[in-house]
């Protein structure tokens, strides 16, 4: 489960992450407890609520006192704007650059996008 060269409570927080993002784990839903993340994947509490720590400061997860921890409001949208801006800046931009380099116009590479199938809706769009 956490095979990872990260420390693990990175692991908890990013899988935590992807669960929002693909919608497995929607607006209000429950996250799993400190407690049960401890037990399920015999790790000490502490690391899960290290990683619980970081998605409240993130706005991503917030905690109903005597309830347990749920996923924030607005989330999904967060994250979604978040990651799509780091996948510009990181991927697509540097991507171009080296296009250009190596001499292909944007209509080829506009050509490429339109060949590469859609993808299938997601969760949270299939909901919408």
């Amino acid at each position: 489960m956490f095979d990872g060269p990260e420390p693990i409570y990175l692991q908890i927080a990013d899988q935590i992450r992807s669960q929002i993002l693909s919608g497995d784990l929607a607006e209000g839903s429950q996250v799993m407890s400190t407690t049960q993340y401890a037990t399920t994947f015999r790790i000490n509490p502490a690391t899960a609520a290290k990683a619980f720590t970081i998605l409240v400061d993130e706005d991503l997860i917030e905690k109903r006192r005597g309830l347990g921890m749920f996923v924030a409001a607005g989330a999904h949208d967060r994250l979604r704007a978040e990651r799509r801006a780091r996948y510009l800046d990181e991927v697509f931009r540097p991507a171009v650059a080296q296009a250009d380099l190596l001499g292909l116009d944007r209509s080829t590479l506009s050509d490429v996008l339109r060949e590469q199938p859609l993808p299938a809706p997601t969760r949270t769009e299939d909901s919408a």
